[in-house]
């Protein structure tokens, strides 16, 4: 089993690939398929593939009696001398059980300042850690490198008291404490922002907005004086804020608080590589949009950004 994975970590590790995609049919056949370039490749089969199946749950310190309920885990692995950090979810339909490995960026190695093509993209990514209370929501779809971005952001931070509150911890790191929060387990979101907040953070980063409890408390705590930093999915940076306002968020205090929002994508250039597009929101946007429920003249959306990139023959 270990053999298939390390199997399958270099062939992902290779093509850039960040999620390894596997499928337990009813007949106990196990597909295992990337998304290559965008388009979805299968993984030749192999007889020991069920079994494989079990040992990412039993890597991940997942439930194997449990499979019909939704479970994430993690755990990491050792591939050419370097440590990957890994995630594993999987949840049940009627016909099948579908897993994702997901490969978690190493951004050790990560600089704010050749995090983006667009110098002002990364002149502002460099402010934010510099407020002293407030709120930054970065979005995007699933594997688009949001929370690649928070950790890097936190990890350039010095001389602050940083807090994390993550379902689960993806990356580990000394440079903070890091809060792993479960509503099923000891930790719920709310008795872990309480517990925090008696520890005198100067940063707090929620790792995904996700229902009305996330939202109402990311605002209610960069009200009370801090700086909060957090993810959310969304389309692009104005459906960020509307998917805040869904949330039963106050919009009066949304406002208030809210610095800048940025909405990222990661596309493929013609050399195989991978390009970030960012789409920021700074706090002068922020206010014209609820003013006008529009965005400025002067702000660039992500689809202008990638069409032209498109128009250039760059991705």
């Amino acid at each position: 089993m270990q053999q298939r994975l390390q199997e399958c970590l270099k062939l992902a590790m290779k093509y850039n690939v960040s999620d390894i995609h596997l499928s337990l049919l009813e007949n106990e056949q196990v597909i295992i398929e990337m998304r290559v370039y965008g388009t979805i490749r299968r993984l030749r089969y192999q007889k020991n593939d069920r079994a494989f199946f079990n040992y990412l749950l039993y890597r991940a310190n997942l439930d194997l009696s449990c499979r019909h309920k939704p479970q994430t885990g993690r755990f990491d692995e050792i591939v050419d001398n370097q440590k990957i950090a890994l995630r594993f979810a999987i949840m049940s339909s009627l016909n099948m059980t579908s897993g994702v490995l997901r490969i978690l960026n190493n951004i050790s190695n990560l600089r704010i300042d050749k995090f983006s093509n667009e110098s002002t993209t990364n002149e502002w990514l460099k402010t934010v850690t510099k407020y002293q209370n407030g709120l930054f929501l970065f979005s995007g779809p699933t594997g688009s490198g949001k929370t690649t971005t928070l950790y890097t952001l936190l990890n350039e931070v010095q001389g602050k008291k940083i807090f994390t509150l993550e379902d689960p911890v993806e990356v580990y790191s000394s440079n903070y404490v890091q809060l792993s929060v479960n509503e099923n387990g000891p930790i719920s979101f709310k008795t872990g922002i309480k517990q925090l907040l008696r520890h005198d953070p100067d940063i707090i980063m929620i790792g995904e907005i996700r229902d009305e409890i996330t939202a109402e408390m990311a605002v209610r705590c960069s009200l009370t004086g801090h700086l909060v930093l957090s993810s959310i999915h969304s389309s692009n940076c104005v459906t960020a804020i509307q998917r805040m306002i869904e949330l039963e968020v106050n919009p009066r205090q949304l406002q208030t608080v809210l610095n800048g929002v940025a909405n990222q994508r990661i596309c493929n250039s013609k050399s195989g590589n991978k390009i970030p597009f960012f789409e920021i929101m700074d706090k002068e946007e922020v206010n014209y949009y609820f003013k006008n429920q529009q965005t400025s003249k002067k702000f660039i959306s992500i689809d202008q950004k990638i069409n032209e990139a498109k128009q250039n023959r760059v991705i």
